[in-house]
């Protein structure tokens, strides 16, 4: 090789370095930019999701839990009798 071509690829080495880095660099610019704008999306969804959904979720639990708790209440008094039923039976 001669002089002179070394010359030439020794600056064209670092200008297509840069030129590789940029079009990478843009590259991972835009695949973030559509991340984000995902990313957006997303939080507007869970936002609605929160709303709709969620935020009802204490009252409708108490709701719930109101009658389970009247149940859990009466359990042994059934249990009671039940066990009076048994002992009648046997004897």
């Amino acid at each position: 090789m001669s002089r002179t071509l070394m010359i030439i690829f020794s600056f064209l080495e670092p200008v297509l370095l840069v030129v590789i880095l940029a079009i990478a660099l843009t590259r991972v610019r835009q695949r973030l930019t559509i991340i984000s704008n995902g990313l957006k999306d997303l939080a507007g969804m869970l936002v609605t999701v929160e709303e709709q959904h969620l935020r009802p979720l204490p009252k409708l639990v108490a709701d719930i839990n109101a009658p389970l708790q009247t149940i859990s209440g009466v359990l042994p008094g059934i249990a009671a009798k039940a066990a009076l039923v048994v002992r009648k039976a046997k004897g």
